[in-house]
């Protein structure tokens, strides 16, 4: 898949995701990435419901627009996982940082707390109130299935 930000390509692997569900410097696009450790759809669970938090905050505060930030500090490899398919992947995935929020952590619990109880509006994010949606290329995305 492509993605460009106002017309210009986003490099995904120079990226960090944020929480495990959002991509630095992508304003209003979420994704799901599961456990590896612990049933896949625990993780994705805990992401929707963290994106209906964050949709229900930018509608209460007039925000239209919420883009993550890059952290500062090292990066680590997004999934920490020996597979083969993902060691190949790994130059073409974004990075994760070392700590919250933008470090991805296999632990339930620690997700419950981060995801459920932590303030949407955390370090790790901006909001506006103007227009600036990530624009998926589905043509780029249709050649590839």
């Amino acid at each position: 898949m492509s993605l460009s930000v106002d017309g210009t390509p986003v490099d995904l692997p120079n990226t960090v995701a944020y929480k495990g569900l959002m991509i630095s410097d992508v304003p209003n696009l979420a994704l799901a990435i599961g456990y590896t450790n612990a049933s896949w759809t625990l993780k994705c669970d805990l992401i929707v419901r963290y994106v209906c938090r964050l949709l229900n905050y930018m509608d209460a505060n007039g925000y239209r627009v919420v883009t993550p930030t890059s952290p500062t500090g090292p990066l680590r490899p997004l999934i920490d996982l020996q597979a083969g398919y993902i060691i190949r992947s790994l130059d073409k995935l974004p990075k994760q940082g070392t700590t919250a929020p933008w470090r991805i952590h296999q632990n339930y619990p620690r997700d419950v707390y981060l995801l459920r109880r932590v303030p949407v509006d955390d370090e790790g994010v901006r909001f506006s109130r103007g227009a600036s949606p990530a624009v998926v290329d589905r043509a780029a995305v249709a050649d590839r299935a």
